[in-house]
């Protein structure tokens, strides 16, 4: 694996292209999140400083297609799939 890779994700993502916080780079590499001690699959957005995750509220959507999502209090990991089972891990100290 070459050095240019940052080894822990951004503290804060989202996997909606229209938002500022949208990095495709680091989602083609796979997110992995854990919230509250449970690895989660379907999480929207996240911030990790902040601890928080936003997950879809099942299939409602906005006047203009979107999901809604809920906003979720806790703490939050994260950290790139693919460095493998020993990948370190961004956490709020």
């Amino acid at each position: 694996m070459s050095d240019d890779k940052p080894q822990t994700p951004p503290d804060r993502l989202s996997v909606n292209p229209r938002s500022e916080h949208f990095e495709q780079s680091a989602l083609e590499r796979g997110i992995g999140i854990r919230f509250k001690d449970r690895v989660r699959t379907d999480v929207e957005e996240y911030s990790i400083s902040e601890g928080w995750i936003r997950v879809q509220a099942g299939k409602t959507v906005d006047r203009k297609g979107q999901p809604l999502t809920l906003k979720l209090n806790g703490p939050v990991e994260a950290w790139f799939e693919d460095l493998g089972d020993d990948a370190p891990v961004a956490k709020k100290d």
